[in-house]
Parts: C-alpha cells; structure tokens; sequence
C-alpha cells in the first residue's frame, strides 16, 4: 500500500517538477527562488526523520538538474571552434558530476544497518573456517602480528585452520609458520598475483568458510563469532564483508597534521556507500576483512582474475548468479594505511584501473543477473574513478578566459552565478547531512585533487586498451619515495606562479574579476560520494 501510493504521489508531482526544471527566470528572480529553496532546506535539516533527508534530496537534485537545464540551452553558444571544445569539455564534466551526485543520493538516502546474527549454542554445527593471510614482499614483522591474531579469534580451534600464503617464497616466512603451528603454502610462480595466490590456496585446503584478511589487518577475538552467524541463517549468503579500520594515519592526516579529527578518507565507502549498496544486495568485497562461502567460490570459478581488482569482480560475479552478500558496519579488524602518498597514489591507481577494467570486460550494466539497483551501483563505484579528467578540466578551465580571453561560458556572470549557487550550496549542504560524520565536503575535494592529475593517464588507457596494466602490491611498514610521484604538483607549483605577472594585468583590466565570477560553476560537489575502497 505505501508502495503504490509512493508512485502515485510521485507521478502527480512530476508534472511540478519538470516545470522547476525548466521554467526560465532572470537573475533577479533566479536570486529570489534560489534563496528561498535554501532556506527551507536549511529550517527542514533541523528534522532528523529519513523522510526530510528524502524531501532534501529530491530538492537539491531538481536544483541541480534545473542549473544542467539553464546550462545546456542557455549557455552553449560559441564564437570559435577553440571555444566550442573547451566549452563542451566543462559542460561535459559538469554531467558527469550531476550523474555522480545522482547515483550517490541513490546509494545513500536509505541504508541497511545490519546486527550480529549469532551462532547457535550447538558448537557442532558451527561451519568450518579456513583463514587466508596473502603476502608478497611484506616483511615479517607486519605479518606476524597478523598471524598471531588470527590464532587468538575465539571459534573451535578444531573448525578453524589458518594459512599463510606466502607468494615472495620465503625460507624465514616458512620457518616462521612452522613455529607458531599455522599452514604454509606458496607456489611455483605468481600468476594472477593475489587472486592466483588466493586460488591456489582454495585447492589445497576444505575449510566452508574462507576468511580473507590481508596480511596488515590484525583481527579481533569475536570476529568469526560476529559473521558466521548470517551463513547458518541464508544457505544463498556468498559475502559478509566487515569494514577496514586504519589504526595508523594515511598521507592526508599524517602530512597535513590533521591526526583523528577529520574522518579517514575510507570511512565515506565503509559507510553509508556500502549500508547502501546493502540494501539493494550489492556489498562489495574488498579483499580482506570478509568471510566467503567455499560454495560460492566453486560455482564462479574461484576469485576473479580478469581484473586488478579481484575483489570488486568477485563479489560482482557472486551477484550475477543470485548469491546473496551482505555488509556488518562494525570495525572488527585493524591495519596499516598507506604511509606515503606515493604509494597512497600507486594503490588508487591500480583500484582506477581495476574498475575501468571492470566497466570494459565484464561491464554491470550489461548481462543477465543483476537488479536494476545493483547495477547503478557498480556503475557509481566504476564511474566514480573516472572523476580525474573532469578534475584537471575545472581546476584548468578559468584560465582559458583568464590567458586567452575565450569565452567558454556564454551567459552574464550573474545569471552563472545564480542558478550555480543554489545547486552547489544545497549539492553541498544535502550531502553533509547524509555523509557528514564520515566526509567533510572540503576533504573531498582535497582527496580528489590530489589524485586526479595522477589518475587521468591511467583510467583514460585503461579504457581504451582494458588488459593493459598489473596488480601492485600496497606497501606496508616500509619508506618509499619516488619523483614521479610528486612530479605533476612540482610542474603546477612552477606553472601557476608563472601566470602571476598576467594574472596582475588581468586584475587591472577587469578579466579578473569576471575569471574568479566564471570560476564559480567549475566547483562542484565532490565526487567522493560515488567512491569505491576496494
């Protein structure tokens, strides 16, 4: 019953809404009917009720989809072929952002919080457990620690068996394992890379349960206890994937000495994006910290190697033969993060490539199993890192009326800045109220930013030649530098001081002035929403 009266209040209300969309205003007016959508926007945030938060966000996307509008048949008219590339490159960006925002409002605006489904009192019918530790070239004393947790966790030591995978084959590695009583397995080569060594593993051992944690990630006690429970209850559960909880600070906390007092750059995916993805049957599998039924694995061939990341695709493949997965938001494993942004950048790129590899060889959106819901999921988390080309165009697009003189706006400032406020301001102020506790909306942009010069080579060849590219291994507990890392922030710090004399005669002109007004559309609200840590 509420069902169908969700859609027939919604089918009356189309109508009203398509008129917001498009009914022209002048500045003045455009002023007046933005203002007074921020304001009661901002007295309904006062509400904590779900139903607000859905009110506000079908308002701030009919405020945004209304600004795309005045954009696409107010503003495209061009002078020159020069302007008409540039000015289609930000209009473009500036679609990707609004169907980013979309599918982010549509991942988040009603997640699934899931409770511990306990195991019965009979201990005989608890599943047995076989727990995967990979490692490559991590050193031994990142590993042990992680070792002699999983011997700690509380289950039937007669129904748990812990492996150390070790794909760097070595003797002290060996020795360690024999030590402390845990199985030993390596192999002849290091095909597929973590996914191969995983596999290899799956032949060589029985367990019904496979626990994946990397070899970084130090588990706590309860963690079997708190996610075998969901397997006895759904025999269709293939995934129940906890989240990753950082006990040490990533490059952003540690560099700009921000420490714990702005949430982890991963607590936003760790959320409300994977609650969400929950609710529609869509969690992700992140390659550590998460039980997988044997069963399951068996039917799709085992962990998925045709990407870089196998994780993502795994759980992907699950969810395309009806395998259920689900996502327990409680931290019940710490590890190391990245620890330099060089490899903070190495690691992005390779989950960029990855899920561009995705979207080309085994695209969601296409094929038979999935919901239409599950596949606006992936299709966020693929899209999501595709977010750099757009980047390097509105922090680079000002300065083509700034250097050039080319107009790639065609509208009066004020008009531009009238229909751009309100659906960047409530873009911004809706996402805080969603996302807030886990993404500060400056943060990211600074995440972003970061990345996205970094990023545009690999996703754009990823794109075109999709099995390009090889699975890099996260450094952890180590020192790592690298000049190319920090090679395109050096050439921007010695290019934009280069602009500084013009930038001085553009002010006493007036170009300036009109540069930083025209610069206001190419915010934008951060991407990071639609992210994917996997």
């Amino acid at each position: 019953m509420k069902k169908s009266l969700f859609w027939l209040l919604a089918l009356v209300l189309s109508p009203v809404a398509v008129l917001v969309v498009i009914t022209p205003m002048d500045s003045q007016k455009q002023y007046i009917f933005g203002l007074l959508s921020i304001g009661i926007l901002f007295l309904m945030g006062f509400s904590k009720r779900r139903s607000v938060s859905v009110i506000m966000v079908v308002t701030s996307l009919l405020m945004s989809t209304r600004y795309m509008y005045f954009r696409l048949t107010q503003t495209l008219h061009f002078n020159s072929s020069i302007e008409a590339i540039l000015g289609m490159g930000l209009f473009l960006a500036e679609v990707y952002i609004w169907v980013m925002l979309l599918l982010n409002y549509l991942q988040t605006v009603w997640p699934l919080k899931r409770g511990i489904v306990p195991l019965p009192d009979d201990m005989s019918k608890w599943p047995t457990v076989d727990i995967y530790i990979p490692s490559y070239n991590e050193p031994l004393e990142v590993v042990r620690d992680t070792v002699l947790a999983a011997q700690c966790i509380d289950y039937p030591k007669d129904k748990m068996k812990i492996y150390l995978l070790d794909d760097g084959k070595r003797s002290e590695f060996a020795v360690f394992a024999a030590d402390v009583g845990v199985g030993y397995i390596t192999r002849n080569d290091n095909k597929h890379a973590k996914a191969g060594n995983l596999n290899h593993a799956l032949t060589l051992t029985q367990g019904e349960l496979i626990c994946v944690f990397d070899c970084d990630h130090v588990a706590t006690r309860v963690f079997l206890q708190a996610t075998v429970g969901g397997f006895l209850k759904d025999p269709m559960l293939a995934l129940v994937q906890t989240p990753h909880y950082f006990y040490s600070p990533d490059p952003f906390e540690r560099n700009l000495s921000v420490g714990r007092n702005i949430p982890n750059e991963g607590m936003l995916f760790y959320g409300p994006i994977q609650q969400g993805n929950d609710n529609w049957n869509a969690t992700f599998f992140c390659g550590s910290c998460a039980v997988i039924r044997r069963e399951a694995l068996a039917q799709i061939g085992g962990f998925a190697v045709e990407t870089v990341t196998e994780d993502a695709h795994t759980a992907l493949k699950f969810q395309r033969l009806g395998w259920k997965s689900a996502f327990l938001d409680i931290p019940l494993a710490a590890g190391l993060a990245t620890e330099r942004l060089v490899v903070h950048v190495i690691q992005r790129t390779r989950w960029a490539r990855g899920m561009t590899q995705i979207f080309r060889v085994d695209n969601p959106l296409f094929g038979r199993g999935l919901t239409f819901q599950q596949r606006l999921c992936y299709l966020s988390a693929m899209l999501y890192y595709q977010f750099a080309l757009p980047r390097v165009v509105f922090v680079t697009a000002p300065l083509a009326y700034l250097l050039f003189n080319l107009n790639i706006i065609y509208s009066s400032a004020s008009l531009i800045v009238s229909y751009a406020l309100p659906h960047l301001f409530l873009a911004i102020y809706v996402g805080s109220r969603m996302n807030g506790r886990y993404r500060y909306s400056f943060w990211g942009e600074i995440y972003d930013i970061v990345l996205a010069f970094h990023l545009v080579l690999p996703t754009l060849v990823t794109m075109i030649f999709p099995k390009r590219g090889k699975f890099n291994v996260t450094d952890k507990g180590g020192c790592l530098t690298s000049a190319t890392s920090i090679s395109p922030w050096c050439a921007r710090t010695w290019w934009w001081p280069a602009c500084w004399p013009w930038g001085w005669w553009s002010a006493s002109s007036g170009r300036l002035a009109m540069t930083i007004l025209a610069r206001i559309p190419t915010l934008s609200p951060s991407t990071s929403g639609g992210g994917s840590t996997v």
